[in-house]
């Protein structure tokens, strides 16, 4: 079974939801509850070079020494730090790292460069 892939606001919304965190600022929620391993959605925007506010890295294969970097238009761009995180990225792919209850807070591992 293939994946609909959710770039947009209004397919990211049958999912999850943006509001204010306790984390930081704004943050992404989920609007139902999320099984582990489901897909959530796709960090979406134009291709950049320059690092900046809202700016995602990826490495596209282990060999590539160069990672391609996008700036977020959707909700996605919101998601906030915690270690562990409860989602994760695939590429750019973001994924349930394990079960998240609905209206629970939706975070990622920033890594080691927080």
């Amino acid at each position: 079974m293939s994946k609909v892939e959710r770039t947009g606001n209004r397919q990211l919304r049958s999912i999850v939801y943006g509001a204010s965190s306790d984390i930081h600022g704004k943050g992404v929620f989920a609007s139902r509850d999320i099984d582990g391993g489901e897909y959530i959605g796709t960090f979406a925007g134009p291709e950049v070079r320059r690092d900046g506010e809202y700016v995602l890295w990826v490495y596209e294969s282990e060999d590539d020494g160069d990672p391609v970097g996008r700036s977020g238009r959707n909700l996605l761009r919101f998601l906030n730090h915690a270690s562990p995180g409860n989602a994760g990225f695939d590429g750019f792919d973001l994924y349930a790292e394990g079960n998240i209850a609905q209206d629970e807070e939706i975070t990622i591992d920033y890594g080691d460069e927080l």
